[in-house]
């Protein structure tokens, strides 16, 4: 049996008519409802944004710190962080 969780946070958001027509398009082609395709969307893009954090900007000491960090062996700590599923694929 499946584990069907219940949505109980709002979301509320003001869109032009011409947003919603589109949205509501795009979501019938998908055979979804609006709420699911906006979630489904903006949940995509959010995963997106935080994977696509690769610039950083960091002062000679903070660099140098970052560093030695990388060149560390790797910790039982990180060992167990780098082998947990990310918290949306829970």
């Amino acid at each position: 049996m499946a584990n069907i969780e219940t949505r109980k946070t709002p979301i509320n958001i003001r869109a032009l008519a011409a947003q919603r027509s589109l949205i509501d398009m795009a979501a019938a082609v998908l055979n979804k409802s609006r709420s699911d395709f906006m979630l489904e969307a903006a949940c995509r893009e959010a995963e997106n944004v935080l994977l696509d954090q690769r610039l950083f900007f960091l002062q000679d000491e903070e660099f140098d710190a970052f560093e030695t960090a990388l060149k560390a062996p790797v910790s039982e700590a990180m060992k167990k962080l780098l082998t947990t599923k990310a918290p949306w694929e829970k």
